[in-house]
């Protein structure tokens, strides 16, 4: 986590602020057994992805305080 907040920091040079990180890593750091097993697409595996890139958004910019 402290990695990808020191990539946010060069957020202007790359675009990759919080949110965007937090959308391109969540699924990997969040895997969903759930999307996996039951082949979820569509509208259900979007609103997934969508929760597990808010809690990684948030512990993206929460780091100092939760590790």
């Amino acid at each position: 986590m402290r990695h990808l907040l020191r990539m946010a920091c060069h957020s202007s040079r790359t675009n990759m602020h919080a949110r965007n990180l937090a959308i391109v890593w969540a699924p990997n750091l969040l895997r969903s057994k759930d999307i996996e097993a039951t082949g979820f697409n569509g509208t259900a595996a979007f609103m997934e992805v969508r929760v597990q890139s808010i809690v990684v958004e948030f512990i993206l910019t929460h780091v100092e305080q939760l590790f």
